[in-house]
């Protein structure tokens, strides 16, 4: 049986919500905390929409992805990244980043729900 942990990011700033977030998702608040295991834990993020963000930080702070091609890093901003997925995809990338790059990452993102 899955156990539920809501958040509420309504005037939070994101970076708090999201390790948060990152703990629960890992185990780490649970007594039975084992790095190769996936904890049977759902997350749920509400008032995503809602969070505390700075128009500064918006337009300073920029995702970077490399295609692998020559010439391929792609620099986008958070406002811009905003625009087009909303901020449950700033929670995800966020969220995704504290996160250890393994094979259980894309198993552990799952049990993440954002809702705004």
């Amino acid at each position: 049986m899955k156990s539920t942990y809501t958040i509420d990011a309504q005037a939070k700033k994101i970076g708090r919500v999201a390790s948060e977030a990152a703990k629960v998702l890992m185990g780490k608040n649970s007594t039975a905390y084992a790095p190769n295991v996936i904890p049977d834990v759902e997350v749920r993020i509400v008032n995503a929409g809602k969070a505390d963000v700075t128009t500064k930080k918006k337009e300073e702070t920029v995702y970077r992805h490399y295609t692998g091609f020559p010439g391929g890093l792609i620099d986008t901003t958070m406002k811009r990244v905003i625009e087009k997925k909303g901020m449950k995809e700033v929670f995800r990338r966020a969220i995704l980043g504290m996160l250890p790059k393994n094979k259980l990452t894309p198993r552990i993102m799952k049990n993440l729900t954002i809702t705004e």
